[in-house]
């Protein structure tokens, strides 16, 4: 009993490492750009084709690769798409964010086709803890989870670059009247949510397989962590996802395998429910 338990929880940290990872991204753009970057789903997944085209020059070169080629993807989209529409409606970014994710998904069915790919794990074997049998592996993606969203807190707290993104997100005006440019910050923090998301993807990549729509569940369960957390809560992102991903082994476990991804949204409407400003968000009274 015990040992199940245990086994549960493990999985649940793993793929609530992954969700929630994904999550930090799009919480660092929405309180800062306030775009709903559906792409980050296609982010991920271009991350995860990355470490898998390069397979042969091992984990580490690909991962760093990917994390590379999603920061420019990044500065790309933000500048060409993003940033001239930033006075626009929210439905024309959704809109917006909603199309680049089909065009990335059919920019990697032509280059790489539809069968899926697999990526060898960058450490073989695993262990038992309190009998729960964990890959390595999967340990490589909790520890990589929590030192890029420790870096993240660290970059925004005590970087001058991470103390003016937090300026733009709290207020654009006020920003421009000490000097800042909201449009630079705009391209750099889309250039590190991107970069979070490719690093969901290729820390993804040896654990499932690699396929053209492999971010849609993703990214779907991350924007139902943001707002279960509250919106653009970072830290309180990760801790979403860790909720989701007990939510999704234990339910899965002890209810049944078919409804798994219905578990986290019956989950988010009993909390939005009870608390509409989500778990770790603050209520804010309208006059």
């Amino acid at each position: 009993m015990m040992a199940d338990i245990a086994q549960n929880i493990a999985n649940a940290l793993m793929a609530g490492s992954i969700y929630g990872l994904l999550a930090v991204s799009l919480a660092l753009v929405f309180g800062v750009l306030e775009v709903p970057q559906f792409a980050f789903g296609a982010h991920a997944m271009l991350g995860a084709y990355t470490v898998a085209m390069l397979a042969s020059y091992g984990y580490w070169i690909p991962v760093a690769v990917a994390i590379v080629l999603m920061v420019i993807l990044g500065v790309l989209v933000q500048a060409l798409i993003f940033d001239p529409l930033r006075n626009a409606p929210p439905a024309t970014l959704f809109i917006a964010a909603f199309g680049l994710l089909l065009v990335l998904q059919g920019v990697a069915l032509i280059l790489f086709g539809p069968n899926n790919h697999t990526v060898e794990p960058a450490i073989s074997g695993g262990t038992t803890i309190f009998g729960a049998m964990v890959t390595y592996q999967r340990m490589l993606v909790v520890v990589a989870t929590v030192v890029a969203v420790v870096g993240l807190n660290l970059f925004l707290r005590y970087t001058k670059t991470g103390r003016s993104i937090r300026a733009v997100g709290q207020s654009r005006t006020g920003s421009l009247v000490v000097g800042l440019s909201p449009r630079r910050i705009g391209l750099i923090t889309m250039a590190i949510g991107s970069a979070l998301a490719g690093l969901a993807g290729a820390l993804l990549a040896p654990i499932a397989q690699v396929y053209p729509t492999m971010g849609d569940t993703i990214v779907l369960k991350a924007f139902i962590i943001i707002v279960l957390a509250g919106m653009g809560s970072i830290n309180g992102a990760l801790l979403g996802g860790i909720i989701i991903g007990l939510c999704e082994s234990f339910g899965s476990a002890y209810l049944s395998l078919e409804f798994k991804d219905a578990y986290p949204v019956v989950l988010f409407v009993l909390v939005l429910i009870v608390r509409p400003q989500g778990l770790f968000g603050k209520s804010v009274r309208v006059a």
